[in-house]
């Protein structure tokens, strides 16, 4: 006995606004079908003492230090600047 029927895949079909066939309409009850199928063997496991987990490896973020450090001063910013003014870069006006 299916646990979906092709009704409740034209239905959800029809609620995401999709057109699909009679054939695809099938497909995806079968393919549906296998995916419950597949779910329900997985609640007969024996998980007690099992901790829950967001991924199957220990994942850390690994990131350096946030220290301060020398970078570029003004005037070397400015050194290669096309145009500037008042100790900044001078662009285009954009709006007028």
């Amino acid at each position: 006995m299916s646990r979906i029927s092709e009704d409740q895949v034209k239905h959800v079909a029809n609620l995401a606004r999709l057109s699909i066939t009679e054939e695809e309409a099938q497909t995806f009850t079968k393919q549906l079908d296998d995916i419950i199928t597949y779910a329900e063997q997985l609640n007969e496991l024996d998980t007690e003492g099992v901790e829950p987990t967001t991924h199957v490896l220990d994942l850390k973020n690994v990131m350096r230090k946030d220290e301060p450090k020398e970078w570029i001063n003004k005037e070397d910013a400015l050194k290669n600047a096309p145009e500037q003014q008042d100790g900044q870069f001078k662009v285009p006006s954009i709006l007028e």
